[in-house]
């Protein structure tokens, strides 16, 4: 072998071209025999055809560990194949012309790439545009901001949020009602007229959500504290509503508890009069009057008092004042209730609707009955086996399925953050290794998509597992318009993630989709430690289909939330900059964690495109293949 005269001396020793070129071309081989193991592609979309190639290629290079040829195509300083997703063949043919050229060789094959270098990068832009909007003039990543139930009446915070840089207004149907969902959509197209600035809505389908049921209340106290110094030294007293008990509502008015009592008696309280009382702990408490509303009146309590049904108020007499009658306090609202969970504790899942209840203890302290609750979806019950794992609450508390009942299903607990957690109700439970038999499609998502394709641009699925998922939902959509929005393939389960590129080519099908990284539940269901790795996976595997993804879950989460935010918060809102939209949820603080994000995606777009990488072996395109192999194979 003789390198070109006119290449010149190498400034280091290389190694040598043609054992690298070998190489080269079984890779060649093996990304166009991958291509064609799909099969036919007649169902996918035309405009996604040369994508679905251009995926297959991708998929297939990453059947093998390639980082040997990576590091000597470096020696050469060729390219390393390394950004090579958008444009699989197109790549790999370059470096071998290069190859064969430094040889003195000829090479003409006669295989055309499917998506050349300018063309992988446009269609992804356009794809994008389709799906998302114009692309903003000052970023390339549009922001998607989940909209709270109060944007029914607010419109001042969707203007303020178009203003500093929304693009799309997100509704998670999981929560509210069509009318609120009404009422904020109307508030986003007027403040798209005032601002001037244009936002899509996107409408977020619940899903099949497995959550906590209902536990029975606990009980009917109400506990006013007043605020204390280190010392024990008052600072400020204990402020607490006297009502009517007909307006009491659901015991608190303006942040302040409320004690519901007769309209008659509290009409002849006035400022400063002094109300005695015995708390439900037998201690003698007061409250002194502070002012007398329309509404009702405002007492001070100087100390910690325990109220419940029936306590007798009897206001002290003065020197100007009769006797006057007492009073009961009205009903008190049941208090919230929760299961106190710690480690090696037994947990009960019941398949029955029934309200759940803590555990019971006797007075020596011996356990009589374990804390138990329902299940929002009980079939899920079905298709648990014993040893799998189950988490609750995002990962707060976990467990292990250990008994399978008729009636019930025992977990035993196996960890809980911070040595003790309470468990609510409606809170998230995840099962990561359990083959669930769910149709991501619920009969409330059916009836939710009649109001979501009349005035949503996108709509996302949630727990989206497999390709049977996405055809239902095409299915479902073209049977209620003929126009179909743009769909969001939501990836928030192991399942979800492992069928991704399957789900990619059954959303082909139509003209625009795109996929969500719903990082929440998904790092419950893969682990904390994994997530990492598979949100770069997720980045790797869209952009060789050229689809536009969403980074979604606690970006700017504390900035939102509490109006400050955390050094790895901005790092990680930063690295969303390689998608092409960014999710923010909603808080008190959501104009400044909007505003706050468009300066980050701002200042970096300049500095990051995506991204650059070694290829190890991926073990989601293996599988990919084996599932191809196993639905082609020719019985015997």
């Amino acid at each position: 072998m003789e390198i070109l005269e006119h290449s010149g001396k190498l400034p280091c020793p290389s190694p040598a071209l043609e054992e690298l070129r070998t190489a080269l071309l079984q890779i060649r081989n093996n990304i166009l025999e991958g291509e064609k193991a799909f099969g036919d592609l007649d169902q996918i979309h035309p405009r996604h055809r040369n994508s679905a190639r251009n995926l297959l290629q991708y998929l297939a290079l990453r059947k093998r560990d390639i980082r040997p040829v990576q590091y000597q195509l470096t020696d050469w300083g060729l390219s390393s194949l390394g950004r090579s997703e958008r444009k699989v063949q197109a790549t790999v043919d370059t470096v071998l012309h290069l190859i064969h050229a430094l040889e003195g060789l000829d090479w003409n094959p006669e295989e055309a790439p499917p998506v050349c270098f300018e063309e992988g990068r446009r269609l992804l832009e356009d794809n994008s545009e389709a799906l998302f909007g114009e692309k903003p003039e000052s970023r390339r990543a549009r922001i998607m901001v989940t909209m709270p139930s109060a944007a029914a009446n607010n419109y001042r915070l969707i203007h303020d949020l178009l203003e500093n840089g929304m693009n799309i207004a997100r509704v998670n149907c999981a929560h509210d009602d069509p009318d609120v969902w009404l009422r904020i959509i109307e508030n986003v197209r007027r403040a798209e007229k005032s601002t001037g600035r244009p936002c899509l809505i996107h409408m977020d389908l619940g899903g099949p959500k497995l959550r906590t049921g209902e536990i029975l209340p606990g009980n009917a106290v109400l506990k006013v504290s007043p605020a204390r110094n280190e010392f024990g030294e008052l600072t400020r007293p204990a402020v607490v509503w006297l009502v009517p008990e007909e307006n009491a509502g659901a015991g608190e008015w303006a942040g302040k508890p409320v004690l519901p009592v007769p309209e008659k008696w509290l009409s002849n309280l006035e400022t400063g009069d002094v109300i005695r009382f015995q708390d439900a702990r037998k201690s003698s408490r007061k409250i002194r009057i502070t002012a007398v509303l329309p509404e009702g009146c405002i007492g001070a309590l100087r100390k910690t008092a325990y109220f419940v049904p029936g306590i007798s108020l009897k206001p002290a007499a003065g020197n100007h004042r009769k006797k006057r009658p007492a009073a009961s306090v009205g009903k008190i609202p049941q208090k919230e209730n929760f299961l106190l969970l710690e480690a090696e504790n037994q947990l009960i899942l019941k398949r029955n609707q029934e309200p759940g209840s803590p555990a019971v203890f006797d007075e020596s302290g011996q356990l009589v009955s374990p804390a138990c609750i329902g299940v929002s979806l009980p079939e899920v019950l079905n298709d648990v086996e014993i040893g799998e794992p189950i988490w609750f609450d995002d990962g707060k508390i976990g467990g292990i399925i250990e008994e399978i009942r008729e009636e019930e299903v025992a977990v035993r607990i196996t960890y809980a953050l911070n040595g003790g957690v309470k468990l609510r109700k409606e809170k998230g439970i995840n099962l990561p290794d359990t083959n669930l038999r769910l149709s991501a499609l619920t009969e409330q998502d059916l009836e939710d998509l009649k109001f979501a394709v009349l005035h949503a641009d996108t709509i996302g699925m949630s727990f989206a597992n497999g390709p049977e998922d996405v055809h239902q939902l095409i299915h479902e959509l073209r049977k209620l318009t003929g126009t179909l929005p743009g769909i969001i393939l939501k990836i928030e389960t192991a399942r979800g993630f492992h069928h991704l590129p399957d789900m990619l080519l059954a959303a082909m099908e139509i003209p625009n989709f795109g996929v969500m990284i719903a990082r929440g539940d998904l790092a419950i269901e893969v682990g904390f430690g994994r997530l990492a790795e598979l949100q770069e996976e997720i980045l790797w595997i869209c952009e060789a289909a050229h689809v536009p993804v969403i980074w979604a879950t606690q970006v700017l989460e504390e900035l939102a939330k509490t109006g400050v935010h955390t050094r790895a918060e901005v790092t990680d809102a930063a690295m969303g900059q390689r998608a092409e939209c960014i999710m923010l949820n909603k808080g008190d603080h959501i104009v400044t964690a909007t505003r706050a994000l468009t300066d980050i995606l701002q200042r970096m777009q300049d500095h990051q495109t995506k991204k650059r990488s070694t290829h190890r072996k991926l073990r989601l395109a293996e599988r990919f293949f084996e599932r191809i192999k196993a639905n082609t194979a020719v019985p015997e």
